[in-house]
């Protein structure tokens, strides 16, 4: 086993968390980022980070979609929407990072406020929008920040389209991002889940679905005659009902799609007494767990394990961890339970996958 994680769980809670929770969430998230993001610009700092918190160890790597992980926690899509910190994140010991959503031109996304805590489910609402400023601007500060990420960590690229492109141009938005990033990215995922840009969602019924991921598909295998073979995925929501869950199997075997990522944020609030259960957005965290994982199975019992999946949702404790790998997922994906929990979660979902 290698260097496990030095820095005790319950020193984030104490220490980063209560100044942390005192601060606009948005604004909370804004400097986090930055710190890490210098981090990664001092010499030797993401080699401090990754010997106090990454756990190396090859009995962890994981081979999917021809890509070596060397571990199967990753960093969800979201928290490094424009790629800032992607050295720093891997450093923390996430065996994979993916950046994003990224669309093709800039964007502000919707008003603030447009994050609110739920501290006491452990969970976030966002509407967030996609803010970002745009491939060209992504892809520049990725090369900027060199290869490859510390500990072998994959880079994934989330695609997503302008709030302003019409439906019917989706297509273009997608493929445009996939050419600003074949060459960078370890995998790609379609995201049409997102329930924060208008109709967005729409794009999952299954024959729109199947135009669309065709479509990427194609251009992928175009991009990958004169470059690597970039896997493709679709992240899914999990407000979908067993007859619309099957369709979108349909679509992704049908196409020959890589993985699916289950799931994106929730519209639901079964449950839920806080005052922020009213906002519009997206509901991440642990009231998302037990339908996420409900997904994960469904899936795996769709496509007979033919098709890998990724399970993300409510994931703050390394036995939620262990339980999506169980239903069917190959990875997982943190967002929500590592900013409630901190940087030492990853190390300790790879020391209990380590002690199974």
């Amino acid at each position: 086993m290698g260097i496990a994680s030095r820095v005790p769980a319950a020193v984030y809670q104490r220490t980063a968390w209560p100044l942390l929770a005192r601060m606009d969430p948005e604004d909370a998230h804004t400097l986090v980022l930055r710190l890490l993001w210098l981090a990664q610009r001092l010499p030797g700092v993401v080699v401090i980070l990754d010997r106090l918190f990454a756990v190396r160890d090859p009995r962890l790597s994981v081979n999917l979609f021809g890509l070596d992980f060397p571990n199967p926690v990753g960093l969800a899509a979201g928290l490094d929407k424009e790629a800032r910190a992607p050295r720093s994140f891997a450093a923390l010991g996430f065996g994979s990072v993916e950046v994003g959503t990224v669309t093709p031109l800039g964007q502000t996304g919707n008003p603030r406020p447009r994050i609110f805590r739920m501290p006491e489910h452990h969970a976030l609402i966002n509407r967030m929008g996609f803010p970002n400023g745009g491939a060209f601007a992504t892809r520049a500060r990725l090369l900027r920040g060199g290869s490859p990420l510390p500990g072998g960590a994959v880079l994934g690229v989330n695609l997503g389209k302008n709030a302003l492109t019409p439906m019917e141009d989706a297509a273009r938005d997608y493929l445009s991002v996939l050419d600003a990033f074949h060459d960078l990215a370890g995998y790609a995922v379609v995201n049409v889940s997102s329930p924060n840009t208008k109709g967005l969602r729409d794009l999952q019924e299954r024959r729109t679905l199947e135009l669309l991921l065709t479509a990427v598909v194609g251009r992928r295998d175009k991009l990958s005659s004169r470059g690597p073979r970039v896997p493709v995925l679709v992240k899914v929501a999990p407000d979908l009902d067993n007859a619309q869950i099957a369709a979108i199997v349909e679509a992704v075997i049908a196409v020959g799609v890589d993985g699916i990522i289950a799931t994106n944020t929730t519209l639901s609030r079964d449950g839920m007494a806080d005052p922020h259960a009213r906002e519009t957005g997206g509901l991440s965290g642990e009231p998302l767990r037990h339908r996420s994982t409900e997904i994960i199975r469904l899936l795996a019992a769709e496509t007979k394990h033919r098709v890998p999946i990724v399970g993300v949702g409510g994931i703050s404790h390394p036995d939620h961890a262990l339980e999506k790998l169980d239903a069917g997922a190959s990875l997982i994906q943190l967002y929500t339970g590592f900013i409630y929990g901190g940087p030492t979660l990853p190390a300790q979902i790879c020391k209990a996958v380590l002690s199974r």
